[in-house]
């Protein structure tokens, strides 16, 4: 959707065989083979978006991790669709995984200058753990050398907000019946990337598109509203309430928004999950009654968006909607955003609900 300030990628990454249980760290730019089915034909190319913080304690690095073990399973999942029935016991654990990320690649003497140097600019981290299938092959089967490869940078900001999108209703992210929709694979972005080229036409300022279900056969206005092109959704009414769409294969499910929804109702806010319909959405817009609509994910935690353009099958405007930026409601989403940093700093509390993980390297 926006893009980053100040990023700055660790020199190593981290690779672990599923096969033989076999830990490398290698360089950052090390490659994979050219002739490889990930990249001929995405076959075991999952990946896992973990926000993370780092900062000192009693001369050395603490790591902290809000709510990670469902980014874990979130993993697992993917890893899980990639694999043949016959090679699910590869998948590792969450006890595997987090000895991975935390003690075989944070803890790395390699990694500590990078971790240090974190810890003192207060800076934002991205871990990105990803599979690949290591075998040299052109062959179109499961992976015959299973591996996950992981890389983690910082960040000064996430340049979210202001932020302009359209409505794509002829284009569809995933289909339900493949159970895809709701996992993190290489092959749905593409499509979103595509949907964004799409809303450009229609808007050039548009910097994220929002999709619809994968039922382009039903009447417009009764199609139920899923995600934005790479985060989810959450409609702010003027009522007060705050709408959270439900979990389906469809719709990935956000660690983030877990987080946020937690922090919205120790805040008093109302939130509600239910599904919303374009005609839903589109009538909202109307009779002034939304406050905003959000993305919400990893890198940019919550973001408003400032112009939200509702269109026909043909592309035309059926409606607009705009932010009511003086709604008590409207500054209340940016606070939660701001405590959902500050629980990784250490100057919130986390919700009900939700777990902190530290790990002293």
């Amino acid at each position: 959707m926006a893009g980053f300030e100040g990023v700055k990628w660790a020199s190593k990454q981290m690779q672990y065989f599923l096969k033989d249980k076999e830990v490398n760290i290698l360089d950052a730019g090390s490659k994979v083979y050219a002739v490889n089915k990930s990249i001929h034909y995405g076959q075991f190319l999952s990946f896992e978006g973990i926000r993370f913080y780092c900062r000192k304690k009693s001369g050395n690095v603490e790591v902290i991790l809000l709510n990670w073990e469902r980014n874990l399973e979130r993993f697992q999942r993917g890893m899980s669709f990639n694999l043949s029935s016959g090679q699910q016991d590869m998948i590792p654990g969450t006890e595997e995984l987090e000895n991975l990320f935390i003690h075989q690649y944070f803890n790395h003497p390699s990694m500590r200058a990078f971790l240090a140097e974190m810890a003192a600019e207060e800076a934002q981290g991205y871990l990105r753990p990803f599979t690949v299938d290591e075998e040299e092959s052109i062959g179109v089967t499961f992976p015959g050398d299973p591996s996950i490869r992981a890389v983690a940078c910082r960040y000064d900001r996430y340049l979210g907000e202001p932020f302009y999108g359209v409505v794509v209703p002829h284009l569809v992210r995933a289909v339900s019946v493949n159970g895809t929709g709701c996992l993190k694979l290489g092959v749905n972005y593409l499509i979103s990337v595509k949907a964004i080229d799409e809303a450009r036409k229609i808007d050039p300022e548009a910097a994220s598109a929002m999709f619809l279900d994968d039922k382009p056969e039903k009447d417009l206005e009764s199609r139920l509203v899923t995600e934005w092109d790479s985060s989810c959704c959450l409609f702010a009414l003027n009522d007060g309430t705050v709408i959270k769409i439900p979990e389906s294969p469809l719709i990935l499910p956000s660690v983030t928004i877990g987080g946020i929804i937690g922090i919205l109702k120790e805040m008093d806010v109302a939130v509600q999950e239910k599904d919303v319909t374009y005609g839903q959405l589109i009538q909202w817009a109307r009779d002034q009654n939304l406050v905003a609509i959000c993305s919400v994910g990893t890198a940019g935690i919550l973001n408003r968006c400032h112009r939200l353009r509702m269109v026909d099958r043909e592309g035309n405007d059926i409606a607009v909607h705009t932010p009511m930026e003086d709604h008590p409601l409207f500054q209340k989403l940016a606070d939660a955003r701001r405590i959902y940093w500050e629980i990784y700093q250490g100057k919130a509390k986390f919700p009900p609900g939700s777990r902190i993980s530290r790990y002293t390297l």
